[in-house]
């Protein structure tokens, strides 16, 4: 029996994702150093973005962990029906 190829993430895709995220994170970053203001607001400007930062990288662990957990459940189930069906003769006929 096969089992199901698991989809990837291409390279195209991670590098894209790679790129645009460091791109919006530089150009915050800049917008933030040319506002204009003293170094304290822009401290604390800079700071809610590491927290913005880290939180989207936790967000973005929790829905993995979560579909991992689904894919989990589900190879389960495939393997109890896998096991039920492979253990049912369909060919046999009562009575012989």
């Amino acid at each position: 029996m096969s089992t199901p190829l698991r989809p990837r993430t291409t390279t195209a895709f991670y590098a894209q994702a790679s790129i645009s995220f460091g791109v919006s994170l530089a150009a915050t970053g800049l917008g933030i150093a040319n506002l204009p203001l003293s170094a304290w607001p822009r401290a604390f400007l800079a700071i809610g973005l590491l927290f913005t930062v880290t939180s989207a990288f936790t967000l973005a662990k929790c829905v993995r962990d979560r579909q991992e957990e689904t894919e989990v459940v589900s190879r389960v189930d495939q393997a109890r029906l896998d096991k039920l069906l492979s253990e049912q003769d369909f060919l046999r006929v009562d009575g012989r």
